[in-house]
């Protein structure tokens, strides 16, 4: 039982570090701050989640995996209402999202 709670912290622990590679990855590469946020919003709240989670089942039932379910929902709750308080502010200050141009249909 050790060992298959041993192989699936790791998987998440794994899940989470690619999902927040992908968020740097995306922030980089995308074109307009609205897409940038889009990334940085949701793989941040999946890949923290991933990473609280596999690090739960590596401290076993503690005090520790107890403070890691806080962090967990502080994170679930405050980080898209973040994201979304950011873009908002964005849209009130002026910053008009990227419209991509449709190519004409001959």
């Amino acid at each position: 039982m050790d060992l298959i709670v041993y192989y699936a912290s790791w998987a998440l622990l794994s899940c989470g570090a690619f999902l927040c590679a992908v968020g740097g990855l995306g922030i980089l590469r995308l074109p307009d701050f609205y897409s940038r946020q889009h990334a940085a919003g949701i793989t941040d709240t999946l890949g923290s989640a991933f990473v609280l989670i596999g690090l739960m089942l590596q401290s076993g039932f503690s005090l520790n995996a107890a403070k890691l379910v806080m962090i967990l929902i502080f994170l679930i709750l405050t980080s898209p209402v973040a994201t979304h308080a950011i873009a908002q502010a964005a849209r009130q200050s002026g910053l008009e999202p990227k419209v991509v141009a449709e190519e004409d249909e001959a």
